[in-house]
């Protein structure tokens, strides 16, 4: 796998933009609800997919997971190292790689606003399956879990992020859209979303 230099910039800029949008809860800390920090890094990873595509986007979350198992802060409530990867919301992590990999495939395919929205509609239902899953099994294997827990309970917990996670994923659909349009297919962005 042969990286350019504008593909390894694209790849930091969102390990970068997921960092931020992880500890948007250290501006904000009334953002957590049952545990589970309300965050931007959905609409990030469901970004990376949009605009650098399937490959591409997926090796952006891979890193993203990479560098904060490694111990740089850049998880939930500036999280980091292996012991995360016991944590209830590492699902989340993980698909962020799984969803940036779909969804980039199905724009690569398709170009218009509508296969944009549906892929990016996809890709939050998918991080909504894999992370709440993830998270009540955590907390009923090998995590405490909260008195009277039950996998109801896990996704009551997921319903007030949820407004806000569709808003901001048709809104990272029509923006890499629009960026398609007026940007990505012009000059040396004309060919990011290889296949290879």
């Amino acid at each position: 796998m042969k990286f350019r230099a504008l593909d390894i910039t694209l790849i930091g800029m969102f390990v970068a933009l997921m960092g931020i949008g992880a500890n948007i809860t250290a501006i904000a800390p009334f953002l957590t609800v049952g545990g589970v920090p309300i965050t931007l890094q959905t609409f990030f990873a469901i970004l990376a997919g949009l605009i650098l595509g399937g490959r591409l986007g997926a090796v952006a979350m891979t890193s993203y997971m990479l560098v904060g198992l490694i111990g740089v802060p850049v998880f939930a409530k500036f999280g980091a190292g292996p012991s995360t990867i016991l944590s209830p919301t590492f699902g989340f992590i993980v698909s962020y790689i799984l969803i940036a990999y779909l969804i980039g495939k199905i724009v690569e395919k398709k170009k218009r606003l509508g296969a944009f929205i549906t892929a990016a509609l996809i890709g939050m239902i998918i991080n909504y399956l894999f992370g709440t899953n993830w998270m009540y099994y955590a907390y009923k294997l090998w995590f405490t879990a909260p008195e009277g827990f039950t996998y109801q309970m896990a996704w009551l917990w997921m319903v007030p992020p949820l407004p806000k996670d569709i808003i901001l994923s048709i809104f990272a659909a029509i923006m890499a859209h629009r960026l398609e349009k007026t940007v990505l297919s012009k000059g040396q962005f004309k060919n990011l979303k290889r296949t290879s």
